[in-house]
């Protein structure tokens, strides 16, 4: 009998690798999110971590960085991309690989070498852990926000931008009604980018000044202890909040599709 070969079975490597490298260790930390030490099922380890202020605390901390971290990173990304989608398409990319080559070197390698510049630095500036925390991080994640934001603004079409300069719109109202609305897609896409590993990166608050004032340090912390019950809570909590801002991401870019083809419609 003739075999027939599916397209389907080239699926099965990669859901045999699902399975053993997602599905089954996310089980393990749901089983010990939900049971006490004795094996039994219980909520006493969500109602704990809300009854802490430490842990309650560290949350509205990693919070804070991200959103500090990701609105610096805007701010800088966008005029970037902005000037780099201006240049040319061939240029703008040579220009664009310089700030994505830095990414190719090893991540502690990076941090380290910024920290001991900050280090030197902190003879003559009085730079706080905080401070040192943000622009590592920022150093860290522009490129995630400026490539998004320079491949949305690379597709603008112009013809909306010369249409309102033939209207009389002055150059800050081109950019705040046509260019900004236009290039949303790609901000969304760089803040979700920016802002979900920020918030649970610890790499770099570790190599700065060893904390634990982060969730993914906290979650180190726990089951470096063999805490598994409270570091695998944590760990769920973490991954709800990232569920939330990306179906809120992607509800938001399937929005922005729907209108551009009733625009094109229209």
């Amino acid at each position: 009998m003739k075999y027939t070969f599916h397209r389907k079975q080239l699926a099965i490597p990669y859901a045999i690798f699902l399975l053993l490298f997602v599905i089954l260790p996310l089980l393990v930390v749901i089983f010990y999110a939900f049971t006490n030490e004795e094996g039994h099922v219980s909520f006493h380890n969500f109602v704990a971590f809300f009854q802490s202020g430490k842990t309650v605390g560290t949350l509205l901390y990693s919070i804070v960085i991200a959103l500090v971290t990701t609105a610096i990173c805007l701010l800088i990304a966008y005029p970037t991309a902005y000037i780099l989608s201006k240049t040319g398409m061939k240029s703008g990319d040579a220009l664009l690989l310089l700030f994505v080559l830095p990414m190719w070197i090893n991540f502690t390698l990076r941090i380290t070498a910024l920290k001991e510049i900050l280090t030197l630095l902190e003879g003559n500036l009085a730079f706080h852990p905080f401070a040192n925390t943000i622009i590592c991080m920022v150093y860290d994640f522009l490129p995630f926000m400026i490539m998004p934001l320079y491949n949305t603004l690379t597709k603008l079409d112009d013809s909306y931008v010369e249409a309102a300069q033939d209207l009389g719109a002055k150059k800050s109202h081109v950019f705040l009604k046509v260019i900004l609305p236009l290039s949303v897609p790609g901000i969304v896409s760089g803040v979700t980018m920016v802002f979900l590993p920020s918030m649970t990166n610890y790499v770099v608050l570790d190599m700065v000044y060893n904390s634990t004032f982060i969730m993914g340090s906290l979650i180190g912390s726990y089951f470096s202890a063999y805490d598994w019950h409270n570091g695998s809570v944590i760990s769920i909590i973490l991954l709800l909040i990232i569920c939330v801002i990306t179906a809120i991401s992607n509800r938001y870019t399937e929005n922005d599709k729907a209108d551009r083809r009733v625009g094109a419609l229209k």
